[in-house]
C-alpha cells in the first residue's frame, strides 16, 4: 500500500515538473477558435446541400461575397472577377469565354482590362478595408498576428521600365524584368495588405513600411509580426523593437551550428510548446542572442 502511494506521488511530481519545464503556450488561441467556428459553419452549410446545379457555385459565392461585405462596391464586373477567380481560376480572356459559354453572359474583354485600372486607382483601399474588417470580426475584433513575405513576378518583356526591373528572381528568371510583391496576411491566410515594388529593390526594405502603414491605419495593438530571417535583418529588428512590436523570426535549422541542430532535434515535438536556447554569441539576425524554436 505504501509503495503504491509513493508511485502515485512520483507520477504527480513528474507531471508537475514536466509542466514547469515545458509550459504549454497558445499564441493564437482566439484566432484558432474563430477559424474553427468558421469551418464548422462551412460544414453546416455543405451538409444541407441536396442538389448541385451548374450555377450552384455561383449562388454560393454570391452569398459569401455579400456576407463578407464586398457588395459595398456596386459593380457587376468586380463581382464576376472575384467569383470566377475562385470558381474557374484562369486568364481574363478565358474567363470571358467561360461566362459566355456557361452563363450566356457576353462581357467585353476590354471592359475587364479597363476595370482593372479603376480597381487599382480608386477601389483597392475599399477592398482592403472590407477584407480587414471581416478578418477582425472573425478574430473577435483583434488581428493578433501579421505574417509578411514577398515573391517576385516576372514579365515576358525585353525592356525594363520604372517599375519592372531585373533583379534577384525567386523563379530563377533573372534576365526578365520583374516586380516584387509583398503580402501581409493574418492567421489562416486572410489577406490584409499588399505592396508592389521595383524588381531590383532589396526585399528587406519592403517590410517595415507596409507594416507601419497598416498598423497606423487600423490602430492595431498587441500583435506579433512573423517573417523569415531573410526579411528580419538587424536594421528591421532594431526598428521593430523601437516601435515596441513583438516579433517571431523564422530561421532555417541548417544554418545553425551542429550543436544547435542537435539540441533542436532532441526536443520533444508537441503542439503549442515553446523551448528556448541561450546562444553564446549574437545570432546573426537576432540582437539578443536567443533563438526560440516552435516545436
Amino acid at each position: 500500500m505504501r509503495s503504491k502511494i509513493i508511485v502515485n506521488e512520483a507520477k504527480e511530481w513528474i507531471s508537475r515538473e514536466d509542466t514547469r519545464r515545458h509550459p504549454q503556450l497558445d499564441l493564437f488561441g482566439e484566432e484558432r477558435e474563430a477559424c474553427d467556428r468558421e469551418r464548422e459553419e462551412v460544414r453546416r452549410v455543405l451538409s444541407q446541400v441536396s442538389n448541385i446545379l451548374l450555377n450552384g457555385c455561383d449562388l454560393i459565392l454570391d452569398r459569401i461575397f455579400d456576407r463578407i461585405g464586398f457588395n459595398r462596391i456596386d459593380d457587376e464586373v468586380f463581382r464576376k472577377l472575384v467569383k470566377f477567380r475562385l470558381a474557374y481560376s484562369t486568364s481574363k480572356a478565358a474567363t470571358v469565354e467561360y461566362l459566355k459559354n456557361h452563363f450566356g453572359e457576353d462581357v467585353d474583354l476590354s471592359k475587364i482590362y479597363r476595370y482593372l485600372d479603376k480597381l487599382s486607382d480608386h477601389q483597392h483601399e475599399i477592398v482592403q478595408d472590407i477584407s480587414v474588417r471581416h478578418t477582425a470580426k472573425l478574430f473577435g475584433g483583434n488581428i493578433g498576428v501579421l505574417f509578411y513575405d514577398v515573391t517576385t513576378l516576372y514579365f515576358e518583356a525585353d525592356y525594363e521600365d520604372d517599375l519592372r526591373k531585373t533583379g534577384f528572381s525567386k523563379e530563377e528568371r533573372h534576365s526578365n524584368p520583374q516586380i516584387i510583391l509583398g503580402l501581409l496576411v493574418s492567421l489562416g491566410g486572410y489577406p490584409l495588405a499588399y505592396c508592389i515594388h521595383e524588381g531590383n529593390k532589396y526585399e528587406g526594405h519592403t517590410m517595415l513600411p507596409t507594416i507601419n502603414e497598416f498598423v497606423s491605419k487600423y490602430g492595431l495593438e498587441n500583435f506579433v509580426v512573423v517573417a523569415d530571417s531573410g526579411l528580419m535583418n538587424n536594421a528591421n529588428i532594431a526598428e521593430l523593437e523601437t516601435h515596441g512590436y513583438k516579433y517571431i523570426i523564422g530561421a532555417k535549422i541548417k544554418n545553425e551550428s551542429q550543436e544547435v541542430k542537435n539540441w533542436i532535434l532532441e526536443q520533444p515535438k508537441r503542439d503549442c510548446q515553446m523551448v528556448e536556447y541561450e546562444q553564446g554569441g549574437l545570432h546573426p539576425n537576432n540582437a539578443d542572442g536567443k533563438t526560440s524554436e516552435n516545436s
